[in-house]
């Protein structure tokens, strides 16, 4: 049998410790396993990570798996990839070899996505996450079980930090960077959130030759000498043209010769004086990249002489009203956006969001690993009945227990991913809302889809979207009211890449609040009413009752905990939305869910185990021999 083992997004926003995971999983007896990770090793990974060790900073973190674990098990065969889960080679004929996945993901597109290809392929998925002391382990089998995507899911408003530092996916994953990065130059240092480490740290090599090489000259010394952000830039005068190369630029290698002639405006732009004579106005536009660039060579300016102006010792303090804080950590959030490739956001959307850092603790991540094999190995034994959702608890519930098992829930017919014929209402106004935003907006961000092609269910066929590159760039900026979409139209969208089709009925309104673009009628999918209460399942995998009972879920969730995992841990399991919406609370007698926490975005995959981890998502695909039931 094949596994592949990949991160999990936070639900529990932490992702489950790759290095416990990989080690429990050969020590069981997995011994073909794929290993798919994008991320690189980060200084930060070394207090938790026993697979990792100084000399590896800058590597590959599935390679060096991979290597540190033959070590020990030379007999498995592990094969590893520096890549992303989300990369069209791993389409559904790729997750089909497996026979179980475990995601160790630290973002919930990703998560969505390898939901998406399980489901598709019909391979059994072990979802899993952390959030400080609390943890998560699920199953999700199609027609059999919920699906990652079966309940709406919280706003995401922590994240980890290896995903902030290296691999950021999301507009928000930028704003907490440009947040860390006004604490590094003018606030409070903490080594945590470090953003931009000295040059001679191999940590800030992308190459790994060029890594190894710093870190055995680090060795001779005896440790990796560093030198802070603040004081680098102290010795710098506060240059902005050099804190900008620094940490747009060089770091990314990224080329920035288009950027430089935005520090050196020979005139200002009659288009910015009129921007700046109203400042509603200016909040709520999206700025080009030389007005961002302009705009933080200004805000650095003067947040030094504020810095300044303190006693020794003291540092500035972030503060959202502070209009030139706001100025900095709008233009450095939208510089890095546009350097990874994302739409830019307005200071208003800025100012509106933010994001926390909750420490993994290693003492969890120990026991979701360890559960996630326990899990796998039901399934391996075709005995998916007896498997369950665990929640690992802060404190003992009132049968005195941390750990408490809830029976798995069934499809929710309302789904949009797992329902037999996925169907939801969109309400916008056809006269405003453009193709653009339909697909970026609407069908990337809202749906999750990858690729998405859309025709107009109009009896023509007329195509609206095209994943094809160029094919129907044409339309992007016309409003969908141009093409004959009215209240009452139906669209297909199909993601080929995912095996996904999505109809979506347009309602048309011309009442959504101000700055709302659309809404999904329902906010789909949407949680469905009480389930009647079914026998207690027994026996499981030690012959005990556990006391498992199916949650009710009458109530909805109110408390929604998003954990970020500081390091980026592959095993770790990131509950990207640590969504406890979900929760899971049992009303009959003896349950043992009561306060449980349902964290649904952490998964695992095991059996042909693919291991996604953070989002430099790792898959990991193991081959299980001799595996005792």
């Amino acid at each position: 049998m094949g596994a592949a083992v990949g991160a999990a997004a936070p639900e529990l926003a932490q992702a489950v410790s790759q290095a416990r995971l990989l080690k429990n999983l050969v020590l069981t007896g997995f011994s073909s396993i794929y290993v798919i990770d994008l991320d690189t090793i980060d200084v930060s990974n070394l207090n938790r990570q026993f697979l990792f060790q100084k000399k590896h900073v800058g590597r590959s973190k599935s390679q060096v798996a991979k290597e540190s674990v033959l070590q020990f098990c030379p007999e498995a065969n592990i094969i590893a990839y520096h890549d992303s889960i989300m990369n069209p080679d791993y389409n559904v004929e790729f997750f089909r070899q497996f026979t179980l996945v475990m995601n160790a993901l630290d973002n919930r597109a990703a998560r969505n996505h390898v939901n998406r290809m399980c489901l598709a392929a019909d391979i059994p998925l072990i979802e899993s996450g952390t959030a400080g002391y609390l943890g998560q382990v699920t199953v999700i089998k199609k027609g059999v079980t919920e699906c990652y995507e079966c309940q709406p899911k919280p706003t995401q408003k922590t994240f980890p930090g290896c995903t902030i530092r290296n691999t950021p996916s999301e507009p928000i994953h930028c704003i907490v960077w440009a947040k860390y990065l006004f604490n590094q130059l003018f606030g409070e240092e903490d080594a945590d959130q470090e953003v931009s480490p000295d040059r001679a740290d191999p940590e800030a090599a992308w190459e790994p030759a060029e890594a190894e090489a710093r870190a055995l000259a680090s060795n001779e010394d005896g440790e990796i000498k560093r030198v802070s952000t603040k004081q680098w830039a102290k010795s710098t005068g506060y240059d902005p043209v050099k804190l900008f190369t620094k940490n747009f630029c060089g770091t990314y290698k990224y080329s920035c010769s288009s950027f430089f002639f935005s520090f050196f405006p020979k005139e200002q732009n009659k288009s910015d004086q009129q921007n700046e004579s109203s400042a509603m106005l200016k909040d709520q536009q999206v700025l080009n990249v030389r007005s961002y660039a302009d705009l933080f060579s200004k805000s650095v300016k003067t947040l030094s002489l504020h810095l300044a102006e303190k006693a020794d010792g003291e540092a500035l303090i972030w503060d959202k009203d502070d209009p030139s804080a706001m100025d900095f950590v709008t233009s450095a959030a939208n510089l890095r956006m546009h350097v990874f490739g994302m739409n830019m956001k307005s200071r208003f959307d800025i100012k509106s969001m933010a994001g926390n850092i909750i420490p993994a603790i290693a003492t969890t991540n120990a026991v979701i690993a360890g559960l996630i094999v326990l899990e796998g190995l039901k399934i391996l034994s075709g005995k998916i009945d007896q498997c369950r959702t665990i929640f690992l608890n802060k404190q003992p519930n009132p049968r005195k227990k941390l750990l408490v098992p809830c029976a798995l829930d069934p499809p929710n017919p309302n789904c949009y991913v797992c329902a037999s014929k996925p169907e939801v209402t969109v309400k916008l106004n056809t006269h405003k809302v453009t193709v653009l935003t339909l697909q970026d907006k609407i069908l990337k961000e809202k749906f999750a889809m990858v690729a998405p092609d859309v025709q107009i269910d109009d009896g023509k066929g007329t195509i609206l979207i095209s994943s094809e590159e160029g094919e129907t760039e044409a339309n992007n900026h016309r409003k969908l009211s141009d093409f004959g979409i009215r209240n009452g139209t139906r669209l297909q969208a199909d993601d080929f890449l995912q095996d996904y089709t999505l109809l979506i009925n347009v309602l048309h309104s011309e009442d959504l609040e101000k700055d709302v673009e659309f809404e999904v009628v329902g906010d789909a999918p949407e949680r469905i009413g009480p389930k009647p209460s079914e026998p207690t399942p027994k026996n499981i995998s030690n012959g005990s009752d556990d006391g498992a009972q199916p949650s009710t879920s009458t109530a909805p969730e109110q408390d929604d905990v998003v954990i970020v995992d500081s390091e980026d841990e592959g095993t770790s399991s990131n509950a990207d939305d640590v969504e406890n919406k979900s929760r899971k609370r049992k009303l009959e007698k003896g349950c043992e869910c009561v306060g449980a926490k349902r964290v649904r975005n952490l998964l695992l995959p095991l059996d042909k185990v693919i291991h996604v981890m953070s989002y430099c998502n790792s898959t990991l695909s193991w081959d299980v021999k001799n595996v005792q039931n």
